[in-house]
């Protein structure tokens, strides 16, 4: 590993917005580890808080809800064009040796889903990159054919999914026996995830067409210079599309619309929240001003975003389940909230001190490290432009 700064330039509202959306992602997440049942009783609706922590729970669940994970589906699109734009300027063909790139995330991916959550979405990236790689070589048009017809897709299958849950009959949820996460060892719950593949998967192939607009359009917002200092038009159109209009309605529908207005806030407002989030980020830092304390702190996890991704959700496996602390069995419907919330306060602390302390010496995080190796092997690449973020990356 080079112990040399990048030379590079880099956008500074980039590596915020990664960081931003990477300890958003726990912010979604840790409710999950927390729960006694894992994702199982998450889904579920158990292991909620009670008396005057209920309505604290829903709200800062609700807060996170699919909003910094649209975040950091739309940033893997900027950083694969990018990575195209990158490979133009060398004179290589494009997606040239991406698929490789996909590859390596790909198991990433699977062993991250095996060994350590249900709800990873390396493995989605990497087959959305794949899929956008190759749409990104046809012409303007043809890639906004491709976003509408994904949105359509999207749209209808949402529509269907919110109908039979608007419709299906409350029913009192099952208690999860036996319970791997709270009762199984380590091994235990990696024959879960895989005995349940299909279903911890189901996500995945749900939001493809969503994950695909999103690239694109991330695509999109990178080349009409969604960054730069003059394009506050465009960024305020966004601000007020996701954090005056959808934002709102994101609350209401996640607070008040029961099972199937969760639903639709996660896969319908979220990604509008998102693409405002990312253009509030951006106007803060479009007059090139360098990031103070909090954008630092949160730059060190945006560049090393895919080793604190998979740092994070190893961190609150070994405290929240069976195997390790069992933090999770602990809790009760009055200490659930203040619990989760120091488990946040925790893990978030612990990113963004060991990114700090990593970035010290290198330039790239571990993992972004050995995924850059392992494709300069398959590829036989002697080199590689600085700018172009590691593919394996998030972004």
């Amino acid at each position: 590993m080079s112990s040399q700064p990048s030379s590079s330039h880099r956008y500074a509202a980039l590596d915020v917005m990664r960081g931003a959306a990477i300890l958003g992602t726990l912010a979604t997440n840790i409710w999950i580890f927390t729960n006694v049942e894992g994702l199982v009783g998450y889904i579920d609706g158990t292991g909620k808080a009670t008396g005057g922590w209920a309505p604290v729970q829903a709200v800062l669940q609700q807060f996170a809800q699919g909003k910094f994970l649209g975040l950091l589906t739309v940033l893997f699109g900027i950083g694969l064009v990018i990575q195209q734009r990158s490979a133009q300027r060398r004179g290589q063909r494009w997606p040239g040796g991406y698929p490789w790139r996909a590859a390596l995330l790909m198991l990433d991916g699977a062993l991250h889903f095996l060994l350590f959550t249900e709800f990873d979405v390396l493995t989605g990236y990497a087959l959305t990159g794949l899929i956008v790689a190759f749409i990104l070589t046809t012409g303007i048009r043809a890639q906004r054919t491709w976003i509408v017809c994904a949105v359509a897709v999207h749209a209808a299958m949402l529509a269907l999914v919110v109908a039979a849950l608007s419709s299906a009959p409350a029913r009192d949820p099952q208690p999860l026996s036996p319970n791997p996460y709270a009762d199984g060892s380590f091994w235990d719950l990696v024959v879960f995830r895989a005995d349940n593949l299909l279903l911890f998967r189901l996500e995945v192939l749900f939001i493809l067409p969503l994950s695909i607009a999103l690239f694109l359009v991330g695509a999109h917002l990178y080349g009409a210079r969604v960054l730069d200092p003059d394009r506050g038009a465009l960024r305020r159109r966004l601000m007020i599309a996701g954090l005056a209009i959808a934002l709102p309605l994101d609350f209401a529908l996640g607070l008040f619309g029961g099972d199937a207005g969760l639903i639709l806030g996660r896969y319908g407002t979220a990604p509008i929240v998102a693409l405002g989030l990312l253009a509030a980020i951006a106007h803060r830092y479009a007059d090139g001003r360098a990031p103070g304390a909090p954008g630092r702190a949160l730059s060190g996890v945006g560049r090393t975003a895919l080793s604190c991704y998979v740092l994070q959700n190893v961190l609150c496996s070994i405290v929240c389940y069976g195997w390790g602390f069992g933090l999770a069995a602990r809790l009760d419907g009055t200490t659930v909230v203040p619990a989760t919330l120091a488990l946040f306060g925790a893990v978030s602390a612990t990113l963004i001190v060991v990114s700090r302390l990593w970035l010290r010496r290198f330039d790239r995080g571990p993992l972004e490290w050995l995924t850059h190796r392992g494709y300069q092997r398959l590829t036989r690449a002697d080199r590689e432009d600085v700018t172009a973020p590691a593919a394996s990356s998030i972004p």
